[in-house]
Order: C-alpha cells, then structure tokens, then sequence
C-alpha cells in the first residue's frame, strides 16, 4: 500500500476528475496533466491498480498474454520485465507500482476517496462531486473510469447470512489472504474467477465441491515462465505488436490463421487451424481460426466439437466429461468470454474434487454448515461466491450522479443503457466514461482500450479547451442512431444465443441489451475518428 499522502484539496474548480485508478483512469491522469488541465483522480482503494487492487483470490491473474496487458510506451516497457507469459494479481500490483516511480502518478490522486455522488450545476457548468470523506469537488468535465466489473454480483441465497463458516465474493478477497489448506471449500460459480480458485483449491485443500450451473468453455492457457533473456527478445517485436491492436477486433495482436469460414475449409485443414492455435494457448483459439465463427452456428459447432474432443481426452469419468462439455452445447463455443486455465479440467480427476451440476441438482439453501442441493448436503469451511459482476453499468449506475434535471443516471438507463460512441449520454453534460456501456468494452483487451479509446477522449477534451467550449453533450439523433447501430451489428453475431454479462442477463431484471459493441475495436475507432474529423459531430459543443 502507498504511504503518500493525499493531495490537498482545494476550493478551486479542477478542469477535470477522473475517477478510477485502473489503467484508463492513469492513462488520462497522465495524458490530460500532459497537455496543462488542472487534475485529479480520485480511487476508492488505498493503491493503485483499479481491479487489480481488488482481485487478490487464490490464482487471480491476467487473461491477456504479454506484452498486451500493459502500456505501450515504450518508457514503461523497457526496463519492465514480466516473470510469466500470463501475470499474477501480485505483479500486476508490482507494475503499476513502476509506473508510478516512473510517471510521478500518486500526486494528483487521492486514495481511499469513493466517490458517492455527483450533480450537474447547470447555471456554473461543472460537476459537484461527493465523496465518502465529506468533500464535495468542483470540475469542468467528469471522467468515469471505473471499469467493467465495479460492482459485485452475489446471488440471492436463501440462508447465506446462517452460514458459519467463512463466505467471500472474489471481487471482495480478504487483502491478507486465506489460507484453504487442509479445508472444505465450495466454489459457486465457474467463470474466471471461479476456474481459477478452483485450481489452486484442488491442490491444498481437503475437500473441493464445484457448484456449476453452466460449463464453462474454458481454453488452455500455455502459462510459462519468462526471462529477461526471453523478454529481450520479445522486446524486439513490442512496437510491430502494440502497431497491431487497433486492427484486431479485441485489440490483440492475433492474427487469423485460417480463413472466412470453417465451413470452406477441408476438414484436414480445419483441423490443422484449430490445432495450431489450441497450441498456441490463450484467446488464440477464440479469436485466430475463422472469419465466421462468432457468426455461423454451422461453423461454430465445428469449434465447439473440437473443444469438447480436447475436455473429454482429460477427464477420466465418462460422466463428469459430459457435465463439464456437454454433447449438446450450453451455448455457442465463445459467446461467452472463455476463461483460461491450467489445470482446471485435470482436477476434476482427483478423489478430493467433487462436481454438483446446479441444472439437475439446484441448490435448495446455504445452512449453518454448508451448502444443501436438492439431492444432498455439503458441509464446508469456505464458500467461495465467484458468481461475477453486475457488468459494464453497474459501477456507475451505482453512484448517484445525476444531471441538470435531477435525474441520475440509474433513473435514466433503467430500461437500457443509451450513449453515444459509448462514451457520453444525453442529459448527463460534460460526463464522459471508458470502458463503458456500448464501447468496446467486455470484448476489447483492457490496457489497448484504455490507449486507443482513451485517446480520442482526450482529444476531444483538447479540442473543447482550444476552442473555448465550455459544455459537451451527446446529441439525441446521435446516441439513437448508434445505439440502434450496437444492437443491430450485434444481431449479426451468435452473442444473442447465450444468457451472458455481455447482455445483462446475468443480473435479474437488468435489460437484456448488447452492453458492449460488438462491431469490434477497428470499426469502433473509425466511428470514432469520423466524429472528430466531423468537428465531434453527434456531440453538442457550447461556448
């Protein structure tokens, strides 16, 4: 934890608060205090790190291989030398900690400040931010960077306060850590987190019990070890690497093995393909095959049989392979975010794991000592909720920011989230979010949108300053039109086939809508780059 102290508050209005610590928020801190605005960024933790501040469970690490979860400056590369392919949360912590020594970050940040609410001044133009420390800032504009997964989603389960035990969400990880040696511990849920506690658990502890209610697609990670020799030699391809994202649907740097369709493809061929790029670990399988894919159900199936082929090599009990990779799929093969793993499905080989499939044995509720199914119960020291995030809009639907006309932003998106360029929605001046609602988002690597969306952001705030504007507001016709263009690029797509974050539909009662744009990164900076070459049309400018 950092021992800086925080920066003194003024009375003066900042030209600019961003909130959120992650990699966009540091990337506007230092960009915008680049170019002469005035200011602050304010973190709810004591640290830097955004997420990665929060994600510190047994396994948590990265899912996008190095060098692409980091900045692409080179001053931050350099010297920077990762210990594995895919990092840990604690080396995460470690480089954010660089990137301070090197950018002199934590002066205009101020930690353990959560911001509670914030309203619009329409006769003064500025923001009124609140924050749980009693101060109330002023500031021209308000840059949201609170990421995707902000707010942490657990389930209604009937008894969860009777439980005993130890019950923690993943996103809500004690910071010094358990200890699950020698335990029973459940884990519900089997999305990232969730694959990931799980594999560390089966090694240590006495009793593992897997609560599953949809298989996860997970793909073999290829995890290793890197050394600076390693690293200098990677080094050498960084800036071609980094020059590629922004042509890549997920700003990746993969390049597409095969060709427009799986189905045009020899069987030989397509085999070949997919066996290239199950070697190759990571997202490669869900983003370097085919062109048609995440499009045709046909050639879709052709991935997910594949993959199914590989889970049930693994697995020893005929009957646990099918429940972890069933003959008929939950969902087409990627339109859920796979997770990476390890070891995930070897565990599940071994006397001390046991899985409970939730679709035919559902949990009836959590007892003082663990947790009863239907058909049984499970007695436990630890229940792991890895049970994901109110995604995307509930970081900010849940502070209380409202605008000109009193109306906040959860009010506003109550029946679906509407911006424009999924950066700005209309009634909210002068307030801007990355990596929000109808961007790239969930679907585009975190570091290259915070660079390549981040940037057109602080340009457009560039262009406000130098042309005397003092308030930006989404045009109606504007957030409308891409709006309409989201859910209509998404309706291409086999995404509308699962019951995904991607849609909400995690969350019971959120709108079911495409909370993130799924045209991908290339056509999304082209919009982008349209807007301002037009004078930021689709914004309203005033002086």
């Amino acid at each position: 934890m950092t021992d800086a102290a925080a920066p003194s508050p003024s009375a003066e209005p900042f030209e600019v608060i961003v909130v959120g610590a992650g990699f966009s928020g540091l990337y506007q801190l230092r960009r915008l205090r680049e170019l002469g605005f005035r200011v602050r960024l304010l973190e709810a933790a004591p640290d830097l790190g955004g997420i990665w501040y929060w994600n510190c469970y047994p396994g948590a690490r990265v899912d996008s291989h190095v060098p692409l979860y980091e900045y692409s400056d080179p001053e931050l590369w350099r010297d920077w030398c990762w210990s594995e392919r895919f990092p840990a949360w604690a080396e995460l912590r470690r480089y954010f900690e660089y990137v301070d020594r090197k950018l002199d970050l934590q002066k205009d940040i101020q930690f353990g400040c959560r911001v509670e609410g914030a309203r619009f001044d329409d006769t003064r133009h500025t923001w009124q931010v609140r924050t749980n420390t009693g101060q109330t800032l002023e500031t021209r504009f308000l840059l949201m960077c609170t990421g995707f997964a902000a707010k942490p989603y657990t389930p209604d389960l009937p008894g969860l306060d009777r439980f005993e035990g130890l019950a923690h969400h993943t996103a809500l990880w004690p910071q010094d850590g358990l200890d699950m040696a020698g335990k029973r511990v459940g884990v519900l849920g089997t999305g990232a987190s969730g694959v990931q506690v799980v594999q560390e658990a089966a090694a240590v502890a006495r009793e593992v019990v897997v609560f599953q209610r949809t298989p996860i697609i997970a793909l073999p990670m290829r995890q290793r070890r890197l050394s600076r020799e390693d690293q200098a030699a990677l080094k050498q391809e960084y800036p071609a690497r980094f020059a590629s994202r922004p042509l890549n649907f997920g700003g990746f740097d993969f390049k597409r093995i095969g060709g427009e369709s799986a189905l045009a493809a020899s069987e030989e061929e397509r085999r070949r393909v997919y066996e290239t790029c199950w070697a190759a670990g990571g997202f490669a399988f869900w983003s370097a095959t085919f062109g048609d894919i995440l499009t045709n159900m046909a050639s879709n199936r052709t991935a997910y049989d594949f993959w199914r082929e590989k889970v049930h090599e693994r697995v020893e009990d005929p009957v646990v392979a099918e429940t972890l990779a069933p003959s008929e799929p939950p969902h087409p093969f990627g339109v859920k975010r796979p997770s990476l793993e390890q070891t995930y499905y070897d565990v599940f080989n071994q006397p001390n794991v046991t899985l409970v499939d939730l679709r035919a044995d559902p949990i009836r509720d959590v007892t003082a000592t663990g947790v009863r199914t239907a058909q049984r119960g499970h007695d436990l020291d630890l229940l792991v909720l890895a049970t994901g995030f109110d995604a995307v809009t509930g970081g900010l639907t849940q502070i209380d920011i409202r605008g000109p006309s009193g109306a906040s932003l959860a009010e506003t998106w109550a029946a679906g989230a509407a911006t424009y360029l999924g950066m700005a929605t209309k009634g909210f001046p002068n307030l801007l979010f990355l990596y929000g609602p109808q961007s790239p988002s969930g679907f585009c690597n975190g570091p290259s949108c915070a660079e390549l969306q981040g940037e057109h952001v602080v340009r457009l705030l560039a262009h406000l300053r130098a042309g005397g504007y003092h308030r930006l507001e989404a045009k109606a016709s504007a957030q409308a039109a891409w709006s309409q263009h989201v859910e209509d690029a998404g309706a291409m797509t086999l995404f509308p086939y699962a019951d995904s974050w991607y849609l909400g539909a995690n969350i019971p009662g959120k709108p079911r809508q495409f909370l993130n744009y799924p045209g991908g990164l290339p056509l999304y900076l082209q919009a982008c780059e349209a807007s301002a070459a037009a004078g930021y049309d689709g914004f309203d400018l005033s002086r």
